[in-house]
């Protein structure tokens, strides 16, 4: 677990896949104390500090990934995004949780359907769940992902859907195939007619990846959604 201190209107954001604990300093007693925050995908625990009365947790579910293009230049449908549960929770009583942090859904080779995203949850408090992965395109167009659904929390929020496929020929339109958008930021493009672009995975956590797309005979892949993420706010 990676350690670090920010002021209390500092921002934190991490990619980098390592779980992440930061003390906050600037508060007075009785206010925000520390953050914890789970990337590491699969099974963690949430340990409670000394002192913490209550914490508030966003959890989120995991991006589906980028459905392949196919032939006559249709684009794989982007994956939807995870879903996202906020709640409050007293834990004056409790020691500590056991969380989960959802895998993001594999982007799909050309002619393939991508996997979906795997749920995230902080004990049995909240879940959200993971974004659909996105279809190959079939003879026109392959509808859009859909976004995963949360519960449990005080604000419960579904995740972006991903942009539908399509495009019938070269000569038309790119389609909107970019995995949907979740809590935290964008999905990933999608690929672009004539493959001028190749697609990109989630930009965030649990947002979905960009469908791939297709051109003169090469087809190109989906691209993978982004894993989820377990924060936790501790007060006092």
């Amino acid at each position: 677990m990676a350690y670090g201190k920010i002021k209390a209107d500092a921002v934190i954001y991490d990619n980098s896949g390592s779980d992440v604990e930061v003390a906050v300093s600037s508060m007075g007693s009785g206010g925000l104390s520390s953050i914890q925050v789970f990337t590491t995908v699969g099974s963690n625990t949430w340990t409670k500090p000394s002192g913490i009365k209550k914490v508030k947790v966003i959890v989120t579910g995991a991006g589906g990934g980028g459905g392949g293009g196919t032939n006559d230049s249709n684009g794989g449908a982007g994956g939807g995004a995870g879903g996202t549960a906020i709640e409050f929770i007293d834990v004056s009583a409790v020691s500590s949780v056991s969380v989960t942090v959802g895998s993001k859904g594999s982007g799909a080779a050309a002619n393939n359907n991508a996997s979906s995203g795997t749920s995230s949850s902080f004990g049995t408090y909240c879940t959200a769940n993971g974004g659909t992965g996105g279809r190959v395109a079939g003879s026109g167009t392959a509808s859009g992902s859909s976004g995963g659904t949360a519960s449990g929390g005080d604000i419960n929020i579904t995740g972006g859907d991903g942009g539908p496929g399509g495009g019938g020929n070269s000569t038309d339109s790119s389609v909107s195939n970019d995995g949907g958008g979740s809590f935290w930021g964008g999905g990933g493009r999608g690929g672009s007619i004539n493959m001028a672009a190749e697609s990109l995975p989630g930009r965030a956590y649990g947002a979905g990846g960009g469908g791939g797309c297709h051109d003169s005979g090469s087809y190109s892949a989906g691209s993978d959604g982004a894993n989820g993420v377990v924060f936790v706010e501790e007060y006092k």
